[in-house]
């Protein structure tokens, strides 16, 4: 049996071409890539994070352009739906205006008892068709003169009238909703000059207590 010597110990076997040195720089090494990687991710999250927010901006612009075109095509429906009722209702004024001769022809018929047979069934289902249209025939004897729908042919004055008043209707007027086609003629009276003075005086004179009214309350 051999003797080991005393106060030497075997010495772990080195790779030949290596040394205990060359191991370090490689610890070295792989701690800086551990440190550049999380470097790398917080760049990449930068990145991402700017192009999330180009997205979400052209979104909004996207976004309010489309807004912008529903509106103007919303309004653009309601020009058109206005354009096209007001295009009718003139075609019908215009073809309505047309028929009111012979409407008045029909009236004054009626008017002395000419209105019989064939003809009035004729004469019927004309006007049931203007007024289906939506003509309206307006102006009735009695009423307060207004210029905007009475145009007065005749004019005179009557003791039995406050106002301005329609006392005979010469032509009826005519009106589609609310465009009147033609205005009803008429013959007007005004309240007599000096008739609303002296009714006013009789009235305060009949307001004027008498001797023996004031001496009622003495009486009691």
């Amino acid at each position: 049996m051999s003797e080991e010597t005393p106060g030497f110990e075997e010495e772990p076997e080195v790779p030949t071409g290596a040394s205990a040195d060359d191991a370090e720089p490689k610890a070295a090494d792989s701690s800086k890539e551990g440190e550049a990687a999380p470097a790398g991710d917080a760049a990449a999250d930068v990145a991402l994070l700017a192009q999330l927010d180009q997205a979400r901006t052209a979104l909004n612009e996207r976004t309010a352009d489309l807004q912008r075109l529903q509106a103007e095509y919303q309004n653009y429906r309601r020009r058109v739906e206005r354009d096209r009722i007001a295009v009718k209702e003139i075609a019908v004024a215009s073809l309505l205006t047309e028929l009111l001769p012979t409407l008045d022809d029909i009236g004054r018929a009626r008017e002395h008892g000419e209105l019989v047979g064939g003809f009035k069934s004729v004469a019927e289902s004309l006007e049931t068709a203007a007024a289906k249209m939506g003509l309206q025939q307006f102006g009735k004897e009695g009423e307060p003169f207004d210029p905007t729908i009475h145009e007065a042919l005749m004019h005179s004055y009557a003791p039995d009238v406050t106002e301005t008043t329609c006392v005979a209707i010469l032509q009826p007027g005519y009106r589609i909703g609310e465009r009147t086609i033609r205005p009803a003629r008429v013959a007007v009276a005004e309240p007599q000059p000096g008739a609303a003075p002296a009714a006013k005086s009789e009235s305060s004179e009949g307001d004027t207590p008498s001797d023996k009214d004031t001496d009622a309350p003495d009486k009691g």
